[in-house]
């Protein structure tokens, strides 16, 4: 099929060829013509299948079918990010700007006067996400009695977020008498809970497996010991001349740390998380974009949302704590037809992680060695003894394993020595107590007033009662 049998007026053909789109993709295909007949949708495909064309589009071609009413918005778009906000947002506006439809983004961590200014000029198409758009409409600034289209983009990222109870308080904002359309990577029971309280005789589409990763995303799983972690990634990096590589940590200290080893090691890093301003997060996100940082690292909160075009790596530096989200990190590369690489650096904790993750995806992931960084490969010549190495165990020279045994044990017993003297209630810098020692007492004490008979008598040399 071609975007010419879509139905779609000449203009929205005009934008989709000028981004250089010859053919819609399989979610497409079946989404538009759905939509446009009129009807609610449950919606599942795997992240970069082009879900946001598939409501996008034949979005645009209803409402320009009919003139706005006013400054208030008849459709509402939600998304659980900022980063997704924003981007569903410039791909709206560029279909919309062609028939003359206006589009605004409204998400939380800047400031709002500027969105409230924007929201008085009058909207048709508002992408929010849930905590911002409340706000709005709490301080009387949105109404939202006017929504005719309501479209939930990754709800089951905004439920894994516990965007519940914002929801909730959405649907009682918007009309019953409404088109919905429910968008999601996953068929959870609680989206599915959630499509039966807003979706009125709903089209359900599904078009890739439960639980599978993208065809194009080629994945490699390098198994190495935590330490080892950041000099292998700075060796594939660097040997290997990687660019614009996706690196998730699990925490935000991670990313931070992570980030500034790499610039240390002159490598061009960013770290985006949830603390960093959304003005820093856009500013990273659009270096990272137009090459100026070679590795953008992150959490989990980009797992979802950013469309980061000819994006070749993704790797798992920490392994994801939920096996799903595996599918979504690395589904930030292999987009839109594109291929990919994702790599996953598994340390022995992170085994059981691995293991779920092959559960779920029903595959083996390969394993690859990098001689002198992975568990069990090759240690170069130039190392002697590498302990936490089997290969390395059977070629060293007995000499040198019992020279490291002895170093081992040596500092087994100085931190139990230790250990013993702290806990013995002395401080570990006190002395026994000689003349030294009796003479530190001393110095203790507060002095005694210059002049008196004690300051007299306590002199040293001179007998006491000696005028």
């Amino acid at each position: 099929m071609i975007f010419d049998q879509l139905r779609l007026r000449s203009e929205l053909l005009k934008a989709v060829q000028d981004r250089g789109y010859t053919a819609p993709t399989l979610i497409q295909t079946q989404a538009i013509p759905v939509i446009l007949d009129g009807r609610d949708i449950l919606a599942r495909a795997q992240t970069g299948t082009g879900k946001t064309d598939a409501f996008a589009l034949p979005l645009v071609e209803i409402m320009s079918r009919k003139t706005g009413n006013g400054r208030h918005p008849r459709a509402l778009v939600l998304t659980p990010t900022r980063e997704l906000a924003l981007q569903v947002g410039e791909r709206i506006k560029t279909y919309a700007r062609r028939v003359s439809l206006r589009c605004t983004v409204v998400h939380g961590g800047v400031r709002i006067n500027p969105q409230i200014d924007r929201l008085r000029r009058g909207i048709d198409i508002l992408v929010a996400t849930p905590g911002r758009l409340l706000d709005l409409a709490g301080q009387r600034h949105l109404n939202l009695f006017r929504i005719e289209f309501l479209v939930f983009d990754e709800a089951d990222r905004m439920l894994d977020l516990g965007f519940s109870q914002e929801i909730s308080a959405i649907l009682d904002l918007v009309p019953t008498n409404r088109r919905t359309m429910l968008f999601s990577a996953t068929y959870t029971p609680q989206i599915r809970d959630l499509a039966r309280r807003m979706l009125q005789d709903p089209e359900y589409i599904e078009v890739t497996p439960h639980h599978t990763a993208a065809e194009a995303v080629v994945q490699k799983v390098y198994r190495v010991d935590r330490s080892n972690k950041r000099a292998l990634l700075i060796h594939l990096v660097a040997n290997e001349n990687w660019s614009r590589v996706l690196v998730f940590t699990r925490t935000r200290h991670g990313a931070n740390t992570l980030a500034e080893k790499l610039a240390a090691h002159g490598i061009r890093a960013a770290a985006m998380h949830g603390n960093k301003s959304q003005s820093f997060r856009t500013r990273s996100l659009e270096a990272f974009k137009a090459g100026e940082v070679r590795i953008l690292v992150a959490t989990d909160v980009a797992a979802r949302g950013l469309d980061i075009s000819n994006l070749p790596y993704v790797v798992n530096y920490d392994m994801p704590g939920i096996p799903e989200d595996y599918v979504h990190r690395i589904g930030r590369t292999g987009r839109a037809g594109a291929s990919g690489i994702a790599v996953s650096l598994v340390s022995d904790a992170e085994k059981p992680s691995l293991r779920a993750i092959e559960k779920l995806l029903k595959q083996k992931i390969p394993v690859e060695t990098v001689d002198g960084y992975t568990q069990d490969s090759d240690v170069p010549d130039y190392i002697l003894f590498r302990p936490d190495s089997a290969s390395s165990q059977k070629k060293a020279d007995s000499i040198i394993k019992e020279i490291v045994a002895r170093r081992d044990a040596a500092k087994k017993q100085s931190k139990t020595r230790n250990g013993k003297t702290v806990s013995s209630g002395k401080s570990p810098g006190s002395k026994s107590k000689t003349r030294s020692g009796r003479k530190n007492e001393k110095a203790g004490k507060n002095p005694p007033r210059s002049g008196s008979r004690r300051t007299q008598a306590s002199r040293p040399g001179k007998p006491r009662g000696r005028k």
